[in-house]
């Protein structure tokens, strides 16, 4: 039986390296941010249900996120509306990704994996977490980002506290080479390769 472990962390704490070392391991995994993206770009199934809900929303045929940002800052029920058109459509993107795989282990990496309960039908959950200095840091680093932006997105995120507490298995990113040899021995555990 295939074994669903959900992988999730606040922002900075390093779940988009820690996914890649599971793909860097043969391990399929699903990214719900990607899909999503997927689904606003030209072409994608959420553009047409977007367009006619939030018709300024969509710019040259896609889903533009920077307006779909300042529609939300005007109006939460935007938020609502937003959500009820595109979970269903993530639902069905996760559907097919399992559909076509029948590894031992997969990988669902969710950044809002608890606060849309998706822990109800997932094997297990990995939380990666890194020390709040360590955190600040690295969201402060990346392009753009500003201490508002960071406080507002830290804000509206369960803190890392209690998914450590709701997490089955914890992961440390403070090291690349530490976080690697964690994710191998997390397979092998959930692979039933491990003779602990």
């Amino acid at each position: 039986m295939t074994h669903l472990l959900g992988l999730t962390g606040s922002i900075g704490m390093g779940k988009s390296t820690t996914a890649d070392m599971f793909r860097d391991e043969g391990v399929p995994v699903w990214d719900a941010d990607a899909a999503v993206h997927e689904l606003y770009a030209k072409g994608g199934a959420a553009v047409a249900p977007i367009q006619g809900a939030l018709p300024d929303a969509v710019i040259d045929g896609a889903v533009s996120r920077n307006v779909l940002k300042d529609l939300i800052a005007e109006d939460l029920n935007v938020m609502g509306i937003l959500e009820e058109i595109v979970h269903p459509l993530v639902a069905q993107h996760r559907g097919a990704f399992l559909a076509n795989t029948t590894a031992p282990l997969l990988v669902f990496d969710i950044p809002l994996l608890f606060e849309t309960s998706a822990q109800d039908w997932l094997s297990s959950v990995l939380v990666v977490s890194a020390p709040a200095e360590v955190q600040k840091a690295r969201v402060m680093a990346r392009p753009g980002m500003t201490l508002a932006q960071f406080e507002d997105i830290y804000a509206r995120q369960l803190p890392d506290s209690e998914k450590r507490e709701r997490a089955d298995h914890i992961i440390e990113t403070v090291s690349l080479d530490q976080t690697r040899k964690a994710v191998q021995k997390l397979i092998a555990e959930l692979t039933g390769q491990s003779n602990a």
